[in-house]
């Protein structure tokens, strides 16, 4: 008896594959899985789909226009890709939160605080402000970005936000019913309060509020699967940082110093909330480490040793090994590159500071498994 042969795929079958390869620009996920495609019709080369967008005025419209005709086109005998965009309606909405959401209904939680969250959450702190925490985050992120990693930011310095100038980011989220969906750029996700806000408005809010805002951030919006978040909190320890071990118990604390010893000694403060907090301390960046002259020569601006010192400290204070992962020379391309939308690993990979990032980055994204909570595969046996 012979064997059959499967039936040949349709032509219709082949478009909705080729639907099927194209992303949500803001979700990442494909656009046949969010319940966009409403349907479409073919008819003598010529493809008409049916598009329902999250809400009106989506600013992606042209990409997703761009992508749908570039992945349909190459389904031969097609020529031509025309999209009618609509709007999703309530019940479509709250079917797509349902998805994203993995089928629950409940209140949305925190991913990154579940046991099986494989997220490694990293808490960018100094103890002062000045010391380039911000430029540090922006870096890293996009650092561990072009490794292929997914990664978000979410810039906690409610006060003091500069993260999405950083990374020239100027689009607002996007809301599906109560979700947020974060802009991106360098293939990094980020929220900050400054989306919210209008213009360069000033944020007056006290405690209650700002651990309102740090947990709208981290359940409230989409993430999807990060390999890495990282947070930039405003310097000091106060609510943000007491709300952060409250809202996220396993995240790591990254300490940024600069080598100036008084920056140094209130470093060391910012580190030393671990030990209330029970958090772990990943390790200490020491920023603006010198100036490379042109004959060569190193300048200490800001003094020397800084950084040794608040590791060395920090790993006597909490009684395990608190490592300088690394310096960071001052360099004004650090500053040009951060004021123009586009980190100085990105703009200029070759420069002594942003061969300095990426090798922090290489060591933020070995990831450290952990045993707790996970089934082990041991047998028993009796004798």
């Amino acid at each position: 008896m012979g064997v059959m042969s499967a039936p040949a795929a349709t032509l219709e079958d082949a478009i909705q594959a080729a639907l099927a390869t194209v992303d949500d620009p803001e979700i990442r996920r494909p656009i046949t899985d969010l319940g966009m495609v409403k349907g479409f019709t073919v008819s003598d080369g010529l493809v008409r789909v049916d598009l329902l967008l999250t809400v009106a005025g989506c600013p992606l419209r042209d990409k997703l226009t761009n992508d749908i005709t570039a992945a349909v086109t190459k389904v031969p005998g097609i020529t031509t890709v025309e999209i009618d965009f609509g709007v999703m309606n309530e019940e479509q909405r709250k079917a797509l939160q349902t998805t994203l959401r993995g089928g629950g209904t409940e209140e949305p939680v925190i991913p990154f605080a579940q046991p099986g969250s494989r997220t490694r959450v990293y808490a960018v702190a100094s103890g002062k402000g000045g010391v380039g925490k911000s430029s540090v985050t922006v870096n890293l992120a996009a650092a561990l970005a072009k490794r292929g990693l997914s990664v978000g930011v979410v810039d906690a310095d409610i006060y003091g936000h500069s993260v999405p100038r950083m990374l020239g980011v100027d689009s607002r989220p996007t809301r599906v019913e109560d979700m947020i969906m974060p802009p991106q750029a360098h293939g990094v996700k980020v929220i900050s309060i400054g989306m919210f806000t209008s213009g360069n408005a000033a944020v007056v809010w006290r405690g209650p509020m700002l651990h309102r805002a740090l947990q709208q951030f981290l359940a409230d919006v989409y993430w999807g699967d990060l390999d890495v978040l990282l947070l930039d909190l405003p310097p000091g320890t106060g609510d943000v940082a007491i709300s952060l071990a409250q809202l996220l118990p396993n995240a790591e604390i990254l300490v940024v110093t600069t080598p100036q010893m008084a920056a140094a000694e209130v470093a060391e403060r910012a580190g030393a909330i671990a030990l209330q907090t029970h958090q772990r301390l990943v390790g200490v960046v020491e920023n603006m480490s010198w100036l490379e002259l042109p004959d060569g020569s190193r300048m200490e601006v800001f003094g020397a040793g800084g950084g040794e010192t608040v590791a060395a400290s920090l790993t006597k204070t909490v009684g395990a090994r608190v490592p300088l992962l690394g310096q960071i020379p001052l360099d004004t391309r650090v500053r040009e590159a951060g004021d123009a939308g586009t980190p100085i690993v990105l703009a200029e990979p070759e420069s002594p500071a942003a061969k300095a990032l990426d090798a922090i980055a290489d060591q933020l994204a070995i990831r450290r498994e952990s045993l707790v909570g996970k089934p082990l595969g041991l047998l028993v046996t009796t004798k």
